[in-house]
């Protein structure tokens, strides 16, 4: 099996803001369904391009919830991908581009028990050993990860989302040369991938599909 994802600060729901707002009376109708329109999709901006998440608000309600309140505060703007494994994940959006771990929330229950495997292309919560560690930190799966989805006899990662564009992207992050960087041994990239920002979607939107396994 793998080894576990990177250690992560607990954190929980505590505090979630609402990602809606009401709209002003004398704002048109549509401009009010916009304004409440859930989002579902988040547009995730790098150094080496964007790619897009099509979040599984109801198979991982609380998951999806705690990502997208870091999505709203801004949390994500500077970090990096600071652990990347050929053939196994690319992981960030935890530490800053001077490798300093941020603030988080307090931390989000497991939710790996929902249905939803490790496959290629989705995305899911980093965390520690422990199983309800999971905060910011997110990665995703480069090939199918099976081992990291739950057993009876332990808990799993929990998946929250699939890529549904921007796949070559995904790929040339998880191409990225690595070694030792700042704080980490290994698996770093050497030239810093940085996440510029996330921005959230919302309306309905057809689904790339992903190209077939190299």
């Amino acid at each position: 099996m793998p080894a576990p994802l990177a250690r992560l600060l607990l954190v929980s729901l505590a505090g979630l803001a609402a990602l809606g707002g009401a709209a002003r009376a004398d704002e048109p109708a549509g401009t009010a369904a916009a304004a409440e329109a859930p989002v579902d999709r988040v547009r995730v901006v790098t150094s080496l391009g964007s790619f897009v998440i099509k979040l599984e608000t109801q198979r991982a309600p609380l998951t999806t919830q705690n990502f997208l309140a870091y999505v709203k505060m801004g949390q994500y703007t500077g970090t990096i991908f600071h652990r990347v494994i050929s053939n196994f994940v690319i992981q960030g959006g935890g530490y800053d581009e001077k490798h300093i771990l941020k603030a988080t929330l307090p931390a989000v229950p497991n939710e790996s028990g929902n249905g939803l495997s490790n496959k290629r292309y989705t995305v899911g919560l980093a965390r520690s050993d422990a199983p309800h560690s999971g905060n910011a930190q997110f990665y995703v799966n480069l090939t199918d990860n099976d081992d990291l989805d739950p057993t009876p006899l332990r808990w799993g990662y929990a998946v929250f989302g699939k890529i549904v564009d921007g796949f070559d992207v995904v790929d040339k992050i998880g191409r990225t040369p690595t070694g030792a960087v700042g704080p980490w041994p290994k698996d770093s990239p050497l030239e810093a991938v940085v996440i510029q920002r996330i921005e959230p979607l919302a309306g309905p939107a057809a689904p790339a599909a992903p190209p077939p396994p190299k």
